[in-house]
């Protein structure tokens, strides 16, 4: 789904973008609400940037990657942390583009986004490549996302991956059998 968010263009810096788990609802310009399996899953385009709401049997998780005042947490390159019954990994890059190689990646991941099922895109009114884009979905038990938030006037495009899931118990170590020596000589490590 593709839409033109209507506010001003505030989201100006890829460097004043902060990451944060478990924030509550902020107001929603747009919103896509998913039901993949076994996990709802609402996507949503603040003035800001981004926030992703989790539900599944076992708990809630929400992710933030907004321009946030106040926000002490800058948006890190990658996160892994447990959270409830939930194994959750976050990891995000900044690329820096030239103006054409800018205009055709924006028009590429907006054309992606747009005519996916799962997908979320809006751009901010004064710049067709001025835009935050959000892609779910579901595999091998685990909610997946990636987003785009897209700086023309720099030429930075901020990519994050996301992934949650419950967490599974851990395999018990593999245990190497004992070792004999048929020659009756001690056996050398």
């Amino acid at each position: 789904m593709l839409t033109t968010l209507n506010t001003a263009y505030t989201d100006t810096r890829a460097a004043d973008l902060a990451w944060t788990l478990g924030r509550e609802p902020l107001p929603a310009l747009a919103a896509l609400d998913l039901e993949l399996p076994r996990a709802k899953l609402q996507l949503r385009l603040l003035g800001a940037s981004h926030q992703v709401l989790v539900e599944e049997e076992r708990g809630v998780c929400s992710e933030t990657v907004a321009c946030m005042p106040g926000s002490s947490t800058p948006l890190p390159l990658g996160v892994a942390k447990r959270v409830g019954e939930w194994e959750y990994e976050f990891a995000a890059r900044v690329e820096i583009l030239s103006p054409g190689r800018f205009a055709g990646r924006a028009q590429e991941l907006l054309a992606l986004v747009a005519d996916h099922p799962h997908g979320l895109a809006g751009v901010f009114p004064g710049s067709p490549h001025a835009f935050t884009a959000l892609l779910a979905q579901y595999r091998e038990g685990q909610v997946h996302w990636r987003t785009w938030h897209a700086y023309p006037q720099d030429g930075q495009l901020v990519t994050t991956r996301t992934r949650v899931g419950v967490r599974t118990p851990a395999a018990p170590p593999l245990r190497r059998p004992p070792t004999y020596s048929m020659s009756g000589s001690s056996a050398r490590s």
